[in-house]
């Protein structure tokens, strides 16, 4: 089998800065890339003798066989042909993949660590010490009164406080029927508040790329429930106006919600409760660097003001005597998750804040904006709106951003979120996070610049150096295959 191609005309792999990428490429005699299946390297027949129904069960079985090197090569070259956190740099704007660090996994994997949800609050103390920790840590970091740990993800989080919003007017006999939503939201803003229940209300930018203060004016009524903000926005803008903000929406009995996706650009420098935020929800995967992506595990805590603290999910956890214990919030939500919510994505994200503090905590809100303006600097690409925070977003102009983002593929770096917001035309919506060097800034600037000098063929036709190829993005969304039989059954 060969691993290389040789480099497709057109990629300069001479240029300063720019890193020649040689993704794995296992292939057959065909060409066709290819690592066989671990039942095509070698099975055999295992007899079942399970307690269970008949018409549930099988005689035998047929397994992988393999020694363990095999095993190790098959999963390595499948590492190698692919592409994460651990291979480079992933600047996908807003929802950003963050390096992970490593010491979290290791604590995470101690067998200690290994609670059983149904245990006793007398031998969990632990781990329920660990959890109030962490609440009060988020707490503190975003000028909240409470917070819960339940949501498993961001979007869960939005949805979870959304329903906090609701009982909090229903409880005042206060039947409100809308959100609002700036334009620039995330998605999942207006899905978690019309999965609440609520009609949305979507609003304008102003021609700075913030919020259209009369049109918040005119949005504004007795029937808005809240209002769901981003800050800074996800055009990396800080909202100038944020207290004058809180208090036109306070004025009319309404909540102000935080989308905490882009609290990293604010840590030890402004919290959400100190600007009139009323309930907010943590991204501990960007924020506080635990896995993202892939389908989970995630968490997405919510906090809230002390008017809000009694709608909690349940459980809460909270001090008692000299230990700590489960109990229910008086007029709970009720349940969002299971249990403890994802405990050990929760413990990486104690492990990072306790390993970092107050001064590394504000360090990397530091290294947040200043790795996102440097890199800003670097690229020839526009960038129409600023001054900017942790993350910009810039216009491919001419060119389709999303041929640009394939082509950067090319140069061995992960591209930006591309076409959104809309607010930006073919936009490239780049957020590099504190994680990473100088030395990976100038690859990324590099890859930037090499696709905004490509040609039109050139964009085309690329990625042409990754392990897959450039793909039919729209069929593969519409007609998904989610199993290797539905491959096989497709060809």
């Amino acid at each position: 089998m060969s691993r290389q191609d040789p480099a497709p005309e057109g990629i300069d792999t001479d240029a300063p800065g720019r890193l020649r990428f040689d993704q794995a490429r296992w292939v057959d005699d065909s060409d066709e890339v290819y690592e066989p299946l671990l039942a095509e390297k070698g099975t055999k027949e295992v007899d079942i003798d399970a307690e269970l129904p008949g018409e549930l069960t099988r005689d035998s079985l047929e397994l992988p066989d393999l020694a363990e090197p095999e095993l190790a090569r098959h999963y390595t070259r499948l590492s190698e042909m692919n592409y994460g956190v651990d291979s480079g740099p992933f600047p996908l704007g807003s929802c950003t993949m963050k390096y992970n660090p490593k010491f979290t996994e290791d604590l995470a994997a101690r067998p200690d660590a290994s609670i059983h949800p149904d245990r006793s609050e007398r031998a969990s103390q632990g781990t329920l010490e660990l959890l109030y920790e962490l609440q009060e840590y988020l707490a503190d970091i975003g000028g909240m009164d409470a917070v819960t740990l339940q949501p498993p993800a961001g979007a869960a989080g939005e949805f979870a406080g959304m329903l906090i919003a609701r009982a909090y007017h229903q409880s005042n006999d206060d039947d409100r029927s809308e959100v609002i939503v700036p334009e620039s939201a995330h998605g999942t803003n207006f899905a978690s508040a019309a999965m609440a229940g609520y009609e949305v209300v979507e609003l304008p930018s102003d021609d700075t790329g913030r919020v259209d203060l009369e049109a918040l004016e005119s949005a504004l009524s007795t029937e808005t429930a809240a209002l769901m903000l981003t800050n800074p926005n996800t055009l990396g803008l800080f909202e100038r106006n944020i207290e004058q903000i809180a208090e036109l929406v306070h004025d009319v009995g309404g909540l102000l919600y935080y989308d905490g996706a882009n609290l990293n650009a604010l840590l030890g420098r402004a919290r959400p409760g100190d600007m009139g935020f009323d309930v907010m929800h943590y991204n501990v995967h960007k924020t506080f660097a635990t896995p993202h992506g892939g389908g989970g595990p995630g968490a997405g805590p919510v906090g809230v003001r002390e008017e809000l603290r009694e709608f909690l999910p349940d459980p809460h956890v909270r001090k008692a005597g000299d230990g700590y214990e489960r109990y229910t919030p008086e007029q709970t939500v009720g349940k969002v998750h299971g249990h403890y919510g994802n405990w050990l994505v929760l413990v990486k994200a104690h492990a990072y804040i306790t390993r970092l503090g107050d001064e590394g905590l504000t360090d990397a809100s530091a290294k947040a904006v200043l790795n996102a303006n440097y890199l800003a600097e670097q690229i020839n690409y526009e960038i129409p709106f600023g001054p900017f925070h942790h993350e910009f977003v810039a216009s491919a102009g001419e060119q389709d951003a999303a041929d640009a983002a394939k082509r950067m593929l090319d140069f061995g770096v992960h591209p930006p979120t591309t076409k959104w917001p809309e607010i930006v035309s073919e936009a490239l919506m780049t957020e590099p996070t504190e994680a990473e060097s100088k030395r990976t800034l100038d690859q990324l600037a590099a890859a930037f610049d090499a696709a905004s000098e490509s040609s039109t063929v050139q964009l085309e036709d690329a990625p042409e150096r990754t392990t897959a190829a450039r793909i039919d993005q729209t069929d593969a969304a519409r007609n998904p295959r989610l199993s290797w039989h539905a491959l096989e059954d497709a060809e």
